[in-house]
This record gives structure tokens, C-alpha cells and sequence, in this order.
């Protein structure tokens, strides 16, 4: 064990696709989406201490339900995987929204698992380090990857996805909470087949193109419950240089995929200016 901090970022995860394929017998959804992440997110720091501890700061940090975090679900449950004592003080900077299709909470709970492996010096086999993430939350196996993925099954089959280009994004979120299930539950479609990205796109366009032949198939029943997300696809799809607007995961934030920087943050200042309530987070693609 070090006697050093260990501080691990914790990227927004975006969903660029997501089909929903079929549905096991426990009610469960089978998915086949493409996942990637953004460069915005948490942070979150693990030193040494006696006992486990959690203190959370940032501008998203009122919005955290209270409760037992899963940030100190996933220490303890890696403490007992591991059989030593949780001792740790954590620390989180909440800067995503909550409840907000973009992975907030797992992609913090991935980053406990990552800092406290580094500070308690642990080596874990790689299939108990995946189902340890699983049992967690369906999208934590996915935010301790990292990297750009073909996540399938209800979450727990990973496969490397090809290379993204250099592309930005536009993150926005209304600041309305909106539940997963709920979300399952209000969908009507029948099942789709599985689309996976099989090449590396050349471009940020060539990825739009790629994406556009593929789509989020949560998305209408979530406008169906959260109407502003029709109204926030419709803005982000008209912003000058937007190459597609799509809704990640369950909602409710959408994102913009630009080619530019430039055009991301010109974007994202202009949706800033027309909706001020808005969480929106120009950030680059992690490809």
C-alpha cells in the first residue's frame, strides 16, 4: 500500500449508439451499443485512512441522492473481493449531472475501483475484476475499460470497438432527472439487430455518417416522458457545423458530434445563451 494519494479521472460516458436487441427472460435488456467517452467528468482521489471515509465537493454535488454512494459501494465491496479492511478516505469532485444516461455514477465507481487497486497495491484477476464492476451497475465493466467499446448482453460483454477519429462533442442535460426503467418500461418498438462499427471511421464525418445509419432506440420513449429532450435534439441539430445530435443512453443528455473544437465551443456557448438552465459541457472525443 502507498502512503501517496491517488486521484483517477472519471469521463462521461457517451453512448453513441444503443439498440435494444431483445430481452431476457428475468425482464432484463439485451443491448448492442458503442461506447466512448468524453473529456469532462469527475474526479476522484483515494488516500490513505483508517476506516472509510467520503467527502464530495463540486458543482453537481447537491444533485447526489442520499444514501449510501456507490462510490462507497464499490470501495467496500472491492475491500471484501480483496479480504483486507476498507481504509480509505475518498474524495469526489461531482462535476456530471445525476440520473443522466452519461454514466455518472458508474464511471465514479469504476474510478474507486481503479484508485483503490493502485493504492492498496492489488492485483485481481481480470474476469473477478469485471464481474466485481458488473455487480456494481450494469455500465461500471464499460467506465473501467475506458476506451472506445461494443458493449453488449445487458452490459457485461465488452468488445474492443475500432479506433475513433479526432472528433468534439457537445454534452447537454436539461437538469431533470429522468429513471432508467422507467424508460424500458415506457418503450413500445420491437427489437432491432445488433450494428456494430466494424472500421475505423476516417473523419469526424465519416463517423456522423456511421452513427446516422445506426440510432438510439430509447430515445422516443424518452421524449415520450421528458419532452424537453425533442426540444434539446432540435437545437443542438441546428447549431452551425453540427454533424449529428443524438440522446446517450437513457437520457436525458444529448450531445452534438462536431469536427472542430472551434464549432464545439462556438456551439456550446450559443446553447448556453438560449437555454441558461442547461448543463452544457463542450468537451473532445476520447477515441
Amino acid at each position: 500500500m502507498t502512503d501517496r494519494s491517488v486521484t483517477v479521472e472519471a469521463p462521461a460516458k457517451v453512448n453513441l449508439s444503443l439498440l435494444v436487441t431483445g430481452r431476457r427472460p428475468d425482464g432484463y435488456h439485451l443491448l448492442d451499443s458503442l461506447v466512448a467517452f468524453a473529456g469532462v467528468g469527475d474526479t476522484l482521489t483515494a488516500s490513505p485512512g483508517l476506516g472509510l471515509t467520503l467527502s464530495v465537493d463540486g458543482p453537481t454535488a447537491a444533485s447526489l441522492p442520499e444514501g449510501e454512494n456507490i462510490v462507497l459501494k464499490a470501495a467496500r465491496l472491492l475491500a471484501e473481493a480483496a479480504g483486507r479492511p476498507a481504509d480509505a478516505t475518498l474524495h469526489l469532485t461531482k462535476r456530471l449531472p445525476v440520473a443522466a444516461g452519461i454514466g455518472g455514477g458508474s464511471a465514479d465507481a469504476a474510478a474507486t475501483l481503479t484508485a483503490l487497486i493502485r493504492l492498496w497495491g492489488l492485483d485481481l484477476p481480470a474476469e473477478r475484476l469485471h464481474a466485481l464492476a458488473l455487480s456494481i451497475g450494469a455500465d461500471v465493466p464499460v467506465c473501467l475499460a475506458g476506451r472506445p467499446t461494443r458493449m453488449e448482453g445487458v452490459g457485461e460483454v465488452l468488445t474492443p470497438a475500432p479506433a475513433l477519429p479526432p472528433a468534439w462533442l457537445v454534452l447537454v442535460n436539461p437538469l431533470m432527472p429522468l429513471s432508467t426503467p422507467a424508460v424500458f418500461k415506457a418503450r413500445t418498438a420491437g427489437f432491432s439487430e445488433p450494428a456494430p462499427l466494424t472500421e475505423a471511421p476516417a473523419d469526424a464525418r465519416a463517423l456522423a455518417v456511421a452513427l446516422a445509419a445506426r440510432r438510439n432506440d430509447l430515445t422516443p420513449p424518452a421524449i415520450a416522458l421528458l419532452p424537453v429532450i425533442g426540444e434539446m435534439l432540435a437545437l443542438i441539430a441546428a447549431q452551425p457545423d453540427c454533424l449529428l445530435a443524438r440522446m446517450s443512453g437513457s437520457g436525458a443528455t444529448c450531445f452534438g458530434l462536431f469536427a472542430t473544437e472551434a464549432a464545439a465551443r462556438a456551439a456550446a456557448a450559443a446553447l448556453t445563451a438560449c437555454q441558461p438552465g442547461w448543463w452544457v459541457a463542450p468537451a473532445p472525443l476520447l477515441g
